[in-house]
């Protein structure tokens, strides 16, 4: 039997697709890195009246889990054109609708489809010490059940077997879902420059904006301000900046880890330079 809730998304979900053909599609998604601080920018820009969040939920996840639905049922999750041109009228800008779903990001086959039915599409990507990253993802994990080796060190040493194979077997069977490829990735979904520079040449460099989450949450007005200038949407003012979906790690990472994990990373974050304009907040 469903729930309320259940049935209200139901409901939305059915006459979303009826009146597909009369809604927007997204013209930038915040596409992760996963527990980088995507949930607290989406919540920041989703406060300006011209950046219309998903009628439902906060990430879709169409171009990685969902995309045999089609692209009708994408589209049903976003606003209709025609409240979105009443509010063009009313702050004198083009609304846009987004959406953030951080596995985007990581998914080998999710640039293809991006690239493929939004053209024209902007992509933010936010970046963090991706040590800190690893270690948030597996209490995250840990938490939502979809983890069982509580020992972080331990996970990390499965992850290489959990996901070998598996970007061969996500594009062999394209609408398959690989459990340890979306749940187990601690080091690899922090390989950031390998994603970013799978997405370059699908995109161009210039419709890619890369923000170092530590520089997000110290000065986010600053932050807020590049995005809506990379977006080229006019600033109506600052939203209220909170900080989302934060999980503190259940015990500290000794430093003869941390230090491999850094020594790991570091080529990966040397090749960021060019995306940040400089180097990344934890290599300073």
């Amino acid at each position: 039997m469903k729930t309320g809730k259940q049935a209200v998304l139901a409901v939305s979900r059915t006459a979303g697709r009826l009146t597909a053909g009369a809604r927007l599609l997204p013209s930038f998604l915040v596409v992760g890195a996963q527990r980088c601080g995507t949930t607290s920018l989406y919540r920041a820009l989703a406060q300006h009246p011209l950046l219309l969040k998903p009628v439902l939920h906060k990430g879709v996840h169409y171009f990685d889990v969902g995309y045999d639905r089609g692209l009708a049922w994408y589209r049903a999750h976003f606003p209709l054109r025609a409240g979105a041109a009443v509010l063009a009228g009313r702050y004198g800008g083009r609304p846009r609708a987004f959406e953030s779903s951080p596995y985007y990001l990581f998914h080998p086959l999710a640039g293809e489809r991006i690239a493929a039915d939004l053209p024209g599409v902007k992509l933010v990507v936010l970046v963090r010490d991706p040590v800190e990253r690893a270690c948030s993802a597996h209490a995250h994990e840990l938490a939502r059940g979809f983890e069982t080796e509580s020992h972080f060190e331990y996970a990390v040493e499965l992850e290489a077997g959990r996901l070998a194979g598996a970007e061969e077997s996500l594009r062999a069977r394209p609408y398959s879902v690989h459990h340890s490829h979306r749940h187990h990735a601690y080091l690899a979904r922090g390989r950031y420059a390998e994603q970013l520079d799978r997405l370059e040449p699908l995109l161009g460099r210039e419709r890619i904006l890369v923000l170092d989450s530590h520089e997000f949450f110290a000065e986010p007005e600053r932050t807020y301000e590049r995005v809506l200038e990379f977006l080229d949407v006019p600033h109506l003012g600052y939203p209220v900046f909170e900080r989302h979906n934060g999980r503190s790690r259940p015990k500290s990472l000794p430093e003869s880890v941390r230090r491999r994990l850094l020594d790991h990373f570091e080529v990966y974050d040397t090749r960021l330079v060019r995306w940040l304009g400089g180097d990344p907040s934890w290599r300073r």
